[in-house]
């Protein structure tokens, strides 16, 4: 594809700063290191580095053209004289330099141009939340396959389709990865791509280009407010998937969740809605619970229907129901999401339970904000009336405010918690424990902050009928220690520690 036909994507959104040589773009990208041959390289101002820096060392490499921002005055105005005088010594006369408002939402639409705009050709659909995405994609999946269709998942775990499976480096990739990851898809013959849509990608523009056949909402508690600063602005980044959707397409809504009558406001999409607290157009009554599956009755205006899963917990009831909603709205037959949904077990470490010979019993799960901590915990509470033991500590780097309430949650909860590390990062791991202290006002708690020694030690204290909840890292195999990324899976672990032990 050539220049001059990338660019006018971007529509009237951009100015000249040097003359546009026409030329056959060999790729895009906003990393410097990733340039090649015929390049167009975007300079983005990051969170840790800005992209004008490594302008040189792009064109070193092989950029023929870049892509900058015009910095703002004060009052908001652009003034492209202000990167003329820093740049310009530095750019050969011969390199086109387009200059944009935003290099973020230009990415965004050079990427779709350069793959085809292969969403406008897969029916594209977008989770979103705090809690339950995972979940939520693998049922989709499910039931997908059910029908006998060829979806593909990109999400937290990993990015799958046809038997291919590709490492997660982000929840959500960015535009670059996503359009190939969907060119690549549509060229397989996938028909679904379900996609987990972040706060942080819907912030920097990574999927302002992809035409959402269908956005799911399934909640929205504190999370990232290392990066959001503020619950508000949490809730605009995710808020933006249901503003700026097709209003041809649908969006499936958590009707339970204080945030649904904003998005249902803001949203030009049809609106369908499930809950089991609140009137709503999929509900589910008579929920039973115990250690091997949860039944409840679906209710929507076909009529009913009786569920048997082998997930467990009223947490999963919402993500069965989201998928359900979604599945329904879709034509999907309705036998056809019951046996789905029927023969699901679980999502890779999502109430995790690790099969062994003992009395007692042990999850491992993905939860890592207070909200989540609360659902797993409760569920645990319904599914025993012995002790709760909870491994659990936070993140390096990341929200510090959520620290204390995480404390106080599985202190008041359950009955004795074992605070670790998780993956402390270049933090101090000490400081991370003693911010999770500040909201505990019990003493049912001990430290043990190498991680192998708290698992082994809850399972030296479970007793007959106790469950053991270890808590954090789920489907996570490493461990993020200073500068280091070492091997760490907690199934591993607890197997090892359950083998030494006898079981």
């Amino acid at each position: 594809m050539r220049l001059t036909q990338l660019i006018r994507s971007l529509d009237s959104d951009y100015d000249s700063y040097h003359h546009l040589e026409d030329f056959e773009v060999g790729g895009i990208t906003c990393n410097s290191r990733q340039v090649r041959k015929d390049f167009i390289f975007v300079a983005i101002k990051g969170t840790n580095e800005d992209g004008h820096r490594f302008i040189q060392e792009a064109i070193e490499q092989g950029a023929r053209a870049v892509i900058i921002q015009i910095p703002a005055l004060p009052a908001g105005r652009p003034n492209p004289r202000l990167f003329d005088r820093q740049f310009e010594s530095k750019i050969p006369n011969d390199i086109p330099v387009i200059q944009v408002k935003d290099t973020r939402k230009a990415l965004a639409k050079l990427a779709a141009e350069f793959y085809g705009n292969p969403s406008s050709k897969i029916k594209v659909v977008g989770i979103t939340g705090t809690n339950g995405k995972t979940t939520v994609s693998y049922l989709i999946e499910e039931i997908l396959k059910e029908a006998r269709c060829n979806p593909a998942v990109i999400g937290t775990i990993n990015y799958r389709f046809r038997d291919k499976i590709f490492p997660s480096g982000n929840t959500t990739p960015g535009p670059i990865e996503l359009q190939s990851l969907l060119a690549d898809m549509l060229d397989k013959g996938v028909d679904y791509a379900i996609i987990e849509v972040s706060s942080h990608a819907l912030d920097q523009a990574r999927t302002d280009t992809i035409d959402f056949h269908c956005a799911i909402f399934t909640n929205l508690t504190q999370d990232h407010l290392d990066y959001h600063v503020t619950l508000e602005n949490y809730f605009q980044a995710k808020s933006k998937l249901f503003k700026n959707i097709n209003p041809n397409s649908f969006v499936i809504i958590n009707n339970d969740d204080k945030y649904c009558r904003r998005i249902k406001k803001i949203t030009p999409a049809r609106v369908i809605t499930y809950g089991i607290e609140n009137q709503s157009d999929l509900s589910a009554k008579d929920i039973k619970s115990n250690m091997a599956y949860t039944e409840f009755l679906l209710d929507s205006i076909d009529g009913q229907t009786e569920f048997k899963t082998k997930l467990i917990g009223r947490h999963n009831v919402y993500n069965m129901l989201a998928a359900i909603s979604w599945a329904k709205t879709e034509g999907i037959a309705k036998s056809i999401i019951k046996s789905a949904i029927e023969k699901f077990s679980f999502a890779p470490g999502r109430l995790e339970k690790i099969d062994f010979n003992g009395n007692f019993t042990v999850f491992i799960d993905y939860a890592h904000t207070e909200d989540a901590l609360k659902n797993v915990i409760n569920t645990a509470r319904e599914l025993s009336d012995k002790r709760i033991i909870v491994v659990f500590g936070c993140g390096g780097q990341r929200d510090k405010t959520k620290r204390p309430k995480m404390g106080n949650v599985v202190s008041e909860l359950a009955d004795y918690a074992i605070i670790t590390n998780d993956n402390p990062r270049e933090e101090d791991p000490q400081e991370i424990i003693e911010d999770i202290k500040k909201g505990i006002r019990k003493n049912n708690y001990c430290v043990i902050p190498e991680r192998k020694e708290a698992i082994r030690k809850s399972l030296l204290l479970a007793k007959t009928g106790d469950i053991v909840l270890v808590a954090g890292k789920g489907h996570e195999d490493y461990q993020i220690l200073k500068d280091k990324k070492i091997h760490f899976d907690d199934r591993e672990i607890i197997k090892e520690c359950l083998k030494s032990m006898n079981y």
